[in-house]
């Protein structure tokens, strides 16, 4: 890729940055498109983050910033407006300057496992959803869900105050959605989503009763050390469709890409042109 005079940057702020993906994944895209545009990683520690955010975007050449760890919480009061996604996730992982000038955020982390469960054909409209974790990534998931018109949706997490305060955000913003705590049971879900890290370690304990997902019910996953964790096998052997944990991390490019005025690709174009070795 040349780099020259043109090049519009995106600012990929975090820390530490060694285990960084995304320029693996849309640096290749932008070559083989010929976009004029480089994701840039920069390590910035928590203490310089609200001046370095602020100071990014005096560039004149920024097309905006993927916030990653740890700052995607300290990101939301930082901006000027952001969407009810990231209210309800209660963090923000991509910031841009909008046509008056006021620095606004947007939340994909949940957006791209959403994506890639509509791509396979599930329509969540009047849906009863379920989420086991309400961590960062569950509450981005539970956010996310909410925004396509799902009828009720489960939350659970054995941080009860971290749960009960996800319940509390989601009534704030979509009050018309059933919203229940306090069970794993994914009995009478259509869609079930492990968003705990269970599943990362060999002999981990599954996230919910697997003998109690119905045949019909979508199982997605966040874990993407093995395409196929334990649980996500354990669901596809009662007949289930799946989801595996990677796929939330290339279907949000897209969203990003679209957010940041780029041309838009699908998932499957960033799994081939991705080096991530």
């Amino acid at each position: 890729m040349n780099i020259d005079g043109n090049t519009e940057l995106i600012a990929h702020i975090g820390y530490p940055t060694h285990s960084f993906k995304s320029p693996l994944i849309y640096n290749p895209y932008f070559e083989k498109e010929g976009i004029n545009a480089l994701v840039v990683p920069m390590g910035c520690q928590a203490e310089h983050y609200p001046a370095f955010l602020k100071s990014v975007f005096q560039l004149t050449n920024i097309r905006g910033a993927l916030i990653t760890m740890p700052h995607k919480v300290t990101t939301v009061a930082l901006l000027d407006d952001v969407t009810p996604t990231v209210k309800v996730a209660g963090a923000c992982n991509a910031v841009k300057l909008d046509d008056k000038g006021r620095l606004v955020g947007d939340m994909f982390d949940g957006a791209g496992f959403v994506r890639g469960v509509q791509r396979k054909g599930f329509d969540l409209v009047d849906k009863c959803v379920m989420v086991v974790g309400t961590g960062g990534v569950g509450s981005a998931i539970a956010a996310s869900l909410a925004a396509e018109k799902i009828k009720a949706i489960t939350l659970f997490d054995v941080n009860s105050a971290s749960c009960e305060g996800l319940a509390q955000r989601l009534q704030n913003e979509y009050p018309q959605i059933a919203v229940r705590t306090g069970s794993n049971d994914p009995e009478g879900h259509d869609l079930v989503v492990n968003a705990t890290p269970m599943g990362m370690n060999e002999g981990d304990p599954l996230p919910m009763d697997v003998s109690r997902i119905a045949p019909e019910t979508f199982v997605g996953e966040v874990v993407m050390r093995t395409e196929m964790t334990a649980f996500l096998q354990a669901a596809q052997n009662r007949g289930c469709r799946v989801q595996v944990g990677s796929d939330m991390l290339f279907e949000q490019i897209p969203a990003y890409l679209e957010y940041f005025g780029f041309k838009t690709t699908t998932a499957e174009v960033l799994r081939r042109v991705a080096r991530l070795g």
